[in-house]
């Protein structure tokens, strides 16, 4: 896969091009991708992980009150815009890939044949918030009570009742309508639900309103719509707000092509040109949509129940006043080095202030004059802003956050994942399994500059963090390109604070019995 890609004439018939087109994919886009699966990516240089020595803020007990003043009074102001934003098209199928396993079964299963997710799932099945709608759902199917089918060892009834279409369809529909927690007087609420409950209690303005903005899939768009459309007014007769939601897409522009194992273009056996999700990275476009001020971003699926809110609510409104002191800081900045004859001490402040808050340390062995000097810290400086809790690392899966060296000999403040690491670097590989921290998703950003005026997100992605990966098509082999992750590459060139938060905080349900977990169960006040 070394050849150079320099014409489109042998790779693209007519018929490609205009199936491009129609996704809204250029043929320039198209060469720019095939050229970098053919290159490969590259990976991060690490000069250390954050931690709270250097790279990680802790906010003290007394150092809250300050923050969370400033998030209050930002937040009730009407003229400010807050928006929630969270990525919510991901299908629920990966959370029962345990019951999937059963649905071939036509005979009743001896509990002994039942592998410990499964056997906890069933002995705890009254303690999940959709167990009412499943046991109508084997009810209309079976015309047996739930217990009954489970006392035979019908648990694959159960299991299809849950999951297919003729039940409650859960399998193919997005983790925000699924049922996840229940209330004590037999009310329950869906993921979706509990993020405009928690948006309510921290994104509020003087006049009542919140704004809350949900990606989902195309197919799940009506649906979703007509979810919180009914939910709302819950959450609105509750809490006393006025609840705004928009949804938007993945766009089908932002799809990425495959190669095969010869390096050429993947085509389906129909002869066409094989267009695949271009992974969560692509919602930056989403993301650039966004008419805010302030846009906190959170997975759909880290949510808890009203009773355990406290820390997260808390939390929430540091990150919030953290980002607002940071920025009005930055902002003073920008506006002092715009009007030009600045001077060395206060040129000395900007670079101590890049270095001891944001981790960008310009090399020493560059000897600027001022007006250079002043032009480099300006240009790092105006750039879109985002504040990242981390929570300490307990062995979760995913990404953490590091200082990276750039290509330009500056660090930052980057969250990476393990693809971006050099695992034939053994300093890099020491530097990433010495991590402290991981990565739970829970970002405030401004993506608005110093005269008020919106940042084209997409200037800031850096494309050669697309990940690679190997996976198969109907049995054939096929190397696959994933944009940027949204935290990560596509926020690459974002100026970034790290801020320690609590691990009670991070709740994710990647599998169904995650729902039994205590921070999604207890005793829970009424609805």
């Amino acid at each position: 896969m070394e050849e150079v890609i320099s014409s489109y004439d042998t790779l693209f018939t007519e018929e490609d091009i205009q199936h491009l087109e129609v996704h809204g994919i250029t043929q320039e886009e198209a060469l720019r991708q095939i050229e970098l699966m053919r290159s490969g990516t590259t990976f991060q240089v690490l000069e250390g992980s954050a931690s709270l020595e250097y790279g990680v803020i802790s906010i003290s007990g007394e150092e809250q009150p300050k923050y969370l003043e400033v998030w209050n009074d930002y937040c009730s102001n009407p003229r400010h815009r807050v928006v929630k934003f969270v990525p919510a098209s991901g299908a629920a199928s990966r959370m029962f890939q345990e019951l999937y396993s059963l649905l071939p079964q036509s005979e009743p299963i001896a509990k002994e044949q039942l592998t410990p997710a499964q056997t906890l799932f069933f002995e705890r099945i009254n303690d999940f918030a959709f167990f009412g709608e499943l046991s109508e759902a084997c009810l209309r199917n079976e015309w047996s009570p739930i217990s009954k089918l489970i006392n035979n060892g019908r648990y694959a009834t159960v299991a299809q009742s849950l999951l297919l279409k003729e039940g409650m369809n859960y399998g193919s529909l997005p983790k925000g309508l699924l049922l996840f927690h229940k209330y004590t007087d037999k009310k329950v609420r869906t993921a979706a639900m509990e993020h405009l409950v928690e948006g309510a209690l921290y994104t509020k303005n003087r006049d009542g309103q919140i704004y809350l903005h949900f990606t989902v899939s195309s197919e799940h768009m009506e649906m979703f719509k007509s979810h919180l459309d009914r939910v709302r007014l819950r959450v609105e007769e509750q809490l006393g707000v006025l609840c705004n939601y928009t949804l938007s897409i993945q766009s089908p522009s932002t799809d990425t092509l495959a190669l095969n194992e010869e390096g050429a273009p993947f085509r389906t056996k129909e002869g066409k040109l094989l267009l695949r999700p271009g992974g969560h990275g692509a919602l930056i476009h989403n993301l650039n949509a966004i008419e805010a001020d302030v846009i906190f971003i959170k997975n759909i699926d880290n949510v808890i129940p009203d009773h355990l809110k406290g820390n997260t609510i808390l939390y929430k409104k540091l990150l919030g006043g953290v980002l607002v002191v940071v920025r009005e800081r930055i902002f003073n900045y920008l506006r002092l080095l715009e009007k030009g004859r600045v001077t060395r001490a206060q040129l000395e402040e900007l670079a101590l202030f890049l270095h001891k808050t944001l981790c960008i340390a310009i090399p020493q062995k560059e000897i600027l004059g001022d007006k250079e000097l002043s032009d480099r810290i300006y240009h790092i400086l105006n750039r879109p802003i985002r504040v990242c809790g981390m929570v300490r690392n307990e062995g979760e899966p995913g990404g953490g956050p590091y200082i990276v060296r750039e290509a330009d000999g500056t660090t930052s403040l980057q969250i990476l994942e393990s693809s971006q690491i050099d695992k034939s670097d053994g300093r890099s590989v020491e530097i990433w399994q010495a991590s402290s921290f991981f990565n739970p998703v829970d970002i405030v950003c401004s993506t608005i500059d110093y005269k008020g005026t919106p940042f084209n997100l997409t200037d800031f992605v850096n494309e050669r963090t697309s990940f690679l990966s190997e996976k198969s098509y109907e049995g054939e082999k096929l190397i696959t390109l994933e944009r940027p992750g949204l935290w990560n590459g596509a926020m690459d060139r974002w100026n970034t604070l790290f801020v320690e938060v609590p691990s009670d905080t991070f709740t994710p349900v990647k599998t169904v019995n995650d729902l039994l977990r205590p921070s999604h169960q207890g005793v829970i006040i009424n609805d």
